[in-house]
């Protein structure tokens, strides 16, 4: 069983308050507008939030994956939209934490870190999202520089950030082992963000495409070597899925409190509709497995915190990673799904926030690798594990 320290348990009570009194007044609101909340975004760089998982020698807190999904957990149950902040700029500057040149490093992580910069990852394609041997976008080198030409889609924070880790094919004929990683800054020559995505949830956190048309980017913003792209998007996402997890977790603890506290006070048939069994049966299985998923997300983040001391797996890395985020999106969409039920007409009406949560938690299911591709990663480390 996972249980918080001392320091997390005192940032998570910290980011609690913040998240009730400064970002549930707005929940409502930044799904309306559909706008990107930059004063919750100033708001969270303040509180150092946003260089939780970097290391201080970078310019970070340094408290590591479990505190990164604390923080992600706590704005979740409020808002998924404004918790995206906090998770995106994890999941975009992770391949320079984990791939980059001691330069690359210092050049980049301090400004992510304290929030003067946004960053995004751009992996997915219109013809490649869970098959990224697919990707079109090419990247071809010209003496001190790299030409890329191609497009994304679905890019969270895309037209927004500063800094984008953008994954392109050096070598088309190697299909994944060609792909390369590169740091695209947002005024590079050639590139451009394309249409903002109308979408069923996660509204007021932009998703765009991008476009590269010639886009020159200097040869000293490649990641690692040619041909790592692949095995780098897959380092990053096996350290970034239980962020998501938490953000599942904290949307699913946020629709419970709602359901737990309508049930109290919604009287039918005389008494308040807490008293019946099937709705205390339900409660009690929406209650069960957010406190399952929770174990699960803060399990997976401390082993993979503490990995690369122990020497685990890159295999055993992948598959708590997997399981923690199969796991939770799936707990965030049935538990959203019995709160609005137990709310009956009400929890269909948008003037609630249910109905928000509940396409907010879909997406948990889909970004980050689709729950299929989970499951697929999950069954092949357990049937190829000694």
């Amino acid at each position: 069983m996972y249980e918080l320290s001392e320091e997390q348990e005192m940032l998570r009570q910290m980011v609690h308050r913040l998240a009730e009194q400064k970002v549930a007044p707005r929940a409502a609101a930044i799904d309306e507008e559909d706008a990107f909340p930059w004063d919750l975004k100033e708001l969270f760089a303040g509180q150092e939030l946003l260089g939780a998982g970097v290391p201080e020698a970078y310019g970070g807190t340094g408290a590591g994956l479990p505190a990164v999904c604390v923080v992600v957990e706590e704005i979740a149950r409020v808002s998924a939209a404004a918790s995206l902040i906090v998770a995106a700029q994890e999941l975009g500057l992770m391949p320079i934490l984990l791939a980059g040149s001691e330069e690359q490093k210092r050049k980049y992580l301090p400004g992510l870190a304290a929030g003067e910069l946004i960053s995004a990852f751009a992996l997915t394609e219109p013809n490649a999202g869970s098959d990224a041997g697919s990707v079109r976008t090419g990247a071809r080198r010209e003496g001190s520089k790299y030409v890329l030409n191609g497009q994304k889609c679905f890019i969270t924070n895309g037209g927004l950030a500063d800094v984008y880790t953008v994954f392109a094919s050096t070598d088309p004929a190697r299909g994944i082992k060609g792909l390369s990683a590169f740091i695209v800054e947002k005024d590079a020559p050639g590139f451009a963000a394309g249409k903002k995505e109308k979408k069923m949830g996660i509204r007021g956190s932009q998703t765009a495409e991008l476009i590269f048309e010639d886009c020159e980017v200097p040869a000293e913003n490649l990641l690692g070597k040619e041909g790592d792209g692949f095995k780098i998007a897959m380092m990053t996402l096996d350290h970034t899925r239980p962020v998501i997890g938490a953000q599942a977790v904290g949307i699913a603890c946020g629709a419970l409190e709602y359901a737990l506290n309508y049930a109290r006070e919604r009287v039918q048939f005389g008494r308040p509709i807490a008293g019946f069994q099937g709705i205390q049966f339900m409660l009690a299985d929406m209650g069960t497995r957010v406190e399952a998923a929770r174990q699960l997300v803060y399990k997976a983040a401390c082993f993979i915190e503490e990995a690369g001391v122990k020497g685990a797996p890159p295999a055993e890395i992948s598959r708590y990673s997997s399981m923690c985020k199969l796991f939770a999106s799936d707990v965030a969409m049935q538990v959203t799904v019995d709160a609005v039920q137990i709310l009956g007409g009400y929890g269909y009406m948008r003037e609630y926030p249910l109905e928000r949560m509940m396409r907010d938690a879909k997406i948990t299911q889909i970004y980050e690798g689709t729950n299929q591709i989970q499951r697929l990663v999950v069954a092949r480390s357990m049937l190829d594990k000694r």
